[in-house]
């Protein structure tokens, strides 16, 4: 039996269907009623909702559909951006009011005028450089902002989103594919031809820091995940042919800092006798504050505030100012005055040993220089004696500690 008005009620549901799922967003259904002729939705609506339920004909457009996940990361990226844009503008007001009180032009002031202005305005004492004043760009200053990773509809756009890393497992598939690149090579040359020069030189190279793979992924890397990065590299550079992955490795290196170099070694003055002397002033050891001359056309005589050797009661403190002139064979040629306060008979014996050994190489020649560095006489020793903690016996020691 055919229900009267079915079609009608059909059409009117289809058309309320269509309104609830194309229509705006402040249409909210609140209750209906059915009867013979139909459905007589009652609606509540805001703007211009009430338009579209009143015009059947008229086409309604679906929305764009993006995802939580998107609306979030905008909103983020937003304020993001705008924190960024008030703070360069902020710094190129102070840059500007800088450049005035130092009179300099703001227009063409540079980071190091910048870097000089605050360092003679605001002078510091602080050892750690990072609690020092400074005054630079706010994209070197705070850390940069990640792109999305995902679309609008939320679907990933890297194919290793869910790793929660998905640049650091790049770089690890990336170096995979290039070991299995030289393994494959390798098992195909063969073993009689002779290889061509290698143009990345290991030995002159060092592998990048964690710190500075995590500014390049913008990913925070915990200890296990980079030395894995280490593994996976040395384990590229075991095949040969690796000037077919120069770039992969060029990127993850950097060259190594040649810590050897050759100082300067300041002439011989001469004294009214025509004695030739060296004098070296600040020679530092713990607390102790020394200053040596050293003269030539000596008989091996040693002064040491106006007193002999003697003036240290400890056979090693005598031996450690000894040593130098023994190990150069200079000992019974020349000649050493020294002026040292402050500190222990030890600190004032390594102050002494140090500048002597500094002056003596204006004596010797090169490769007598190059020894007296490879026997540590060159090397200033800063260590200095720990403070006395607040609440503890000393510098580490602990009070005995009762329950009862």
């Amino acid at each position: 039996m055919a229900v009267a008005g079915s079609s009608a009620l059909f059409s009117r549901l289809s058309y309320t269907r269509n309104v609830l799922k194309n229509g705006n967003k402040g249409l909210e259904v609140l209750s209906g009623s059915f009867n013979r002729s139909g459905v007589t939705p009652r609606f509540y609506t805001t703007g211009n909702a009430r338009e579209n339920v009143n015009e059947p004909g008229r086409d309604v457009a679906e929305p764009e559909k993006t995802s939580k996940a998107m609306r979030a990361y905008l909103e983020r990226a937003k304020k993001h951006d705008e924190f960024i844009q008030k703070e360069t503008l902020e710094f190129n007001i102070g840059k500007r009011h800088l450049a005035n009180m130092m009179g300099l032009n703001p227009e063409t002031i540079t980071q190091e005028d910048i870097d000089e202005s605050i360092e003679y305005l605001l002078p510091s004492g602080l050892f750690d450089k990072r609690a020092r004043p400074m005054m630079r760009p706010p994209d070197q200053v705070f850390p940069k902002y990640k792109a999305a990773e995902f679309d609008a509809s939320g679907r990933p756009l890297h194919s290793m989103f869910y790793t929660t890393k998905p640049n650091f497992f790049q770089v690890l598939y990336d170096i995979v594919e290039a070991t299995n690149l030289l393994k494959k090579k390798k098992l195909e040359m063969d073993p009689r031809a002779e290889l061509p020069p290698e143009e990345f030189n290991l030995s002159s190279t060092v592998w990048i820091s964690k710190a500075e793979l995590e500014q390049m992924l913008m990913e925070e890397l915990i200890d296990r995940e980079y030395k894995e990065f280490v593994t996976v590299l040395q384990r590229l550079v075991q095949y040969p042919g690796l000037n077919q992955v120069q770039d992969l490795l060029t990127k993850y290196s950097k060259r190594r800092l040649t810590l050897k170099s050759k100082l300067a070694i300041p002439p011989l003055d001469y004294n009214s006798d025509k004695r030739p002397f060296i004098t070296v002033p600040n020679c530092m050891r713990k607390s102790s504050r020394a200053e040596v001359t050293v003269l030539g056309q000596g008989s091996g005589k040693i002064t040491i505030n106006g007193q002999n050797i003697l003036y240290f009661n400890d056979v090693q403190a005598r031996e450690q100012i000894i040593f130098p002139l023994i190990f150069t064979g200079l000992s019974g040629s020349v000649d050493v005055e020294a002026k040292v306060s402050g500190g222990g008979p030890s600190g004032q014996a390594g102050a002494i040993r140090w500048g002597i050994s500094w002056a003596l190489r204006s004596f010797v020649d090169p490769e007598t220089t190059e020894k007296m560095r490879i026997a540590g006489l060159l090397k200033r020793d800063h260590r200095i004696r720990e403070r006395k903690k607040p609440g503890q016996a000393g510098a580490r020691e602990k009070f005995t500690w009762k329950k009862r």
